[in-house]
């Protein structure tokens, strides 16, 4: 009964997406009731299991009680330390910029194992979460002491396990004259300041600009995301972009491609200087065109 309920959560919060950030407070809102009603049905004859929003309105009740509790685990987003339960998580079109929304309870020992069976936009890890552990109510938790309420986790389980399918390019020469992205990534200081040409996967969400060994999507092919080695790419051309994999309001573009550019070795590129190698595309084309 609840992964009925909560698939029917997440098609709203798509909808919801569709209208941009201007409407993020309401569709928080409306999740969040949805969900405490789906909860509390899917539930029934469950007295030993809460719900975030019960736990916070007996939270004197539970002070310095085992409990155990169902809700959002966010790790992330705009606090790379944040660590907390929600009783909703409400992000943009991309996945990214993950926001606990209502009351959140500060988590302690949230086991890392279980931390691949969730949503992993990128820049957060959340997902719906079962977990058990000691409730305190007295004030003064997480950074600055700015949380109410504290989980110290016992144990923890994933109500919705999240599957991703990866896609990566082979560690072979694309043809005469072409470089194997991985060869190219190895052997670096050999093609620095020179004109190559390579394949692999494009990646771009308004924030990363890459060229990856390969991607990752769930199942659905939502919240991609770039794996194994990658390259900080620039340049482009929006015409390509098209006749790949697009998101919702032009939120992600990722596909198969082939690029000719500028490769340099040996920096500090892209977001936060992170990247060793850079290429500044001359041409490029989709190897996949995904939109004919």
């Amino acid at each position: 009964m609840f992964a009925r309920f909560y698939n029917a959560a997440r098609l709203l919060t798509q909808a919801l997406k569709e209208d941009t950030m201007r409407n993020r407070i309401t569709q928080s809102l409306m999740l969040l009731m949805l969900l405490a009603g789906a909860l509390a049905l899917a539930t029934c004859g469950q007295d030993s299991t809460l719900f975030v929003p019960k736990l916070i309105e007996r939270a004197q009740d539970y002070n310095g009680k085992q409990i155990t509790v169902d809700g959002f685990y966010l790790k992330g987003g705009a606090d790379p330390n944040l660590s907390v339960l929600a009783p909703v998580v409400s992000t943009l079109d991309n996945g990214l910029n993950a926001q606990p929304n209502g009351d959140v309870i500060w988590v302690d020992g949230f086991p890392e194992a279980l931390l691949s069976k969730l949503h992993q936009p990128g820049d957060a890890i959340y997902g719906l979460v079962r977990v058990t552990g000691q409730f305190e109510a007295g004030g003064g938790y997480g950074p600055d002491g700015k949380y109410k309420y504290r989980l110290q986790v016992a144990s923890a389980d994933s109500i919705e396990s999240v599957r991703r399918t990866e896609m990566r390019v082979p560690n072979t020469s694309p043809g005469e004259g072409k470089v194997a992205l991985l060869g190219l990534v190895a052997d670096a200081a050999k093609y620095n300041g020179q004109q190559i040409t390579t394949q692999g996967y494009y990646f771009w969400n308004g924030i990363i600009y890459v060229l990856a060994e390969g991607i990752s999507t769930e199942q659905d092919g939502s919240s991609p995301q770039p794996i194994g080695k990658t390259i900080w790419m620039e340049g482009f051309p929006p015409d390509e972009s098209g006749k790949l994999h697009v998101g919702p309001n032009n939120s992600f573009v990722w596909g198969l491609v082939e690029v000719t550019g500028d490769f340099k070795s040996g920096g500090n590129f892209g977001k936060d200087g992170k990247y060793t190698e850079f290429l500044q595309v001359t041409s490029a084309k989709a190897i996949e065109d995904v939109k004919k």
